[in-house]
């Protein structure tokens, strides 16, 4: 299993009339965790697409325990469970300011190449990093 951490602020602009941490906004924050967990094991969406190979989301799983407020600072903790095959699967924790989970997720994405659209295996760089975690 591979896991990493990322701290974030909730902005005022992410949140709604009730002070929460706008629903809307989640995918972004989770996308953040994805990204900054792939580049903390020197991979990025970057060069894996200038290679020709995308990661579009197939999925996307929220659950909301406890709201997160604007100037939360929140831990976001982003996990790969399982090795990637043509598919890659994430799990997410959002963490309040006491520790506690206030959001749990899920993303399946998929690696297809980018010229024929079709399911690919996951690139021969992207796969060795990740052996050493499973």
């Amino acid at each position: 299993m591979f896991e990493h951490q990322v701290k974030f602020r909730v902005l005022y602009s992410d949140t709604d009339k009730m002070g929460y941490m706008y629903y809307g906004q989640y995918a972004k924050y989770l996308e953040m965790g994805r990204v900054e967990s792939l580049r903390s094991l020197g991979l990025s969406y970057r060069s894996m697409e200038d290679t020709g190979v995308i990661m579009p989301v197939l999925d996307l799983k929220l659950k909301y325990i406890k709201p997160l407020y604007y100037d939360d600072e929140v831990i976001l903790i982003t996990k790969i469970c399982k090795m990637p095959g043509t598919r890659i699967y994430f799990e997410y924790e959002l963490r309040n300011p006491k520790g506690e989970v206030a959001t749990i997720a899920e993303t399946t994405l998929v690696f297809v190449d980018r010229e024929t659209g079709k399911p690919c295996l996951i690139p021969e760089n992207f796969k060795s990093k990740m052996e050493t975690y499973f």
